[in-house]
């Protein structure tokens, strides 16, 4: 029996789905943050000559000169990422293969393509923030703000790497600077999702819970390390973790565990028709 089909099985009999991506999911989607590749020239080629830039990380984490240059990178970024989005292939086959199962997602990914595919937002933990809200970039109070509509104009408005001051956005309380909800300075930590991930944790405790980790490398300590530590305590637990080139387990998991190395638009497809086969041999 391949280990797609004991997956599928798995996943099947499953209460319930945790669901971790990270990099490798957006990679696959086509946003690669770390790359000075094909797309990122084609949308900061601009930025890439005028001041240096290197992939989008760089931009997300640069010091820039003005408010006005600083949102028209990062509108620029949402428009593109967000504001154009389409449901990719690789999120529709996993939907499919959640199919009615109750989940729970946890992501370090900030694009927020989960919840632009349906899944339900009340079930998802940016654990490093979101593209589209903003905060008081001083932390001077906890709310945080929509952005979408705002980028989406302002990168209608943008020339030569800035937009309009007038669209410079500004904290209602004290007047300051805002910027995108993403870890760092002043970050204002998402607690409402960690509770509701805790409080799916308790539910499925000792129940048949799947790990199910979606491009995630073995440095991540965010996600991946209380994954695995997940696994170890729960007896009932199969962990699944799927990344091209570098699949990590620990050893006291390993019995319980699935390792595949390989592209996770194919991996996801052809898991996807295990699982249809499964439901058409009932």
């Amino acid at each position: 029996m391949s280990d797609l089909k004991k997956i599928a099985e798995k996943i099947k009999r499953a209460d319930a789905i945790l669901i971790g991506a990270s990099n490798g999911l957006s990679i696959t989607e086509g946003l690669h943050l770390f790359a000075d590749d094909q797309a990122f020239r084609e949308l900061f080629g601009d930025l890439k000559e005028k001041y240096g830039l290197t992939c989008i990380l760089h931009g997300m984490s640069a010091q820039w000169p003005a408010e006005e240059e600083k949102w028209g990178f990062w509108s620029r970024l949402i428009n593109h990422y967000c504001g154009e989005y389409k449901e990719s292939k690789v999120m529709s086959d996993l939907k499919a293969i959640i199919g009615e199962k109750d989940y729970f997602v946890v992501t370090s990914n900030g694009e927020c393509h989960f919840e632009m595919c349906g899944f339900d937002p009340e079930k998802i933990y940016e654990i490093e923030g979101n593209w589209l809200t903003m905060q008081c970039a001083s932390g001077c109070h906890q709310k945080l703000y929509p952005v979408l509509d705002l980028a989406e104009k302002m990168a209608s408005e943008e020339q030569d790497g800035k937009i309009p001051l007038k669209l410079v956005p500004r904290c209602p309380e004290c007047g300051g600077p805002m910027k995108i909800h993403m870890i760092g300075p002043n970050f204002i930590q998402p607690t409402a999702e960690k509770e509701r991930l805790d409080t799916f944790l308790k539910k499925y405790q000792g129940k048949n819970l799947v790990i199910l980790e979606l491009g995630i490398g073995w440095r991540n300590q965010l996600i991946k390390a209380p994954f695995m530590r997940l696994t170890a305590q729960e007896p009932n637990a199969a962990y699944i973790t799927i990344n091209l080139g570098e699949v990590y387990i620990t050893e006291d998991i390993k019995e319980k565990s699935f390792g595949v190395n390989g592209y996770l638009d194919e991996t996801l497809a052809a898991l996807k028709k295990e699982a249809e086969s499964l439901v058409s041999a009932v």
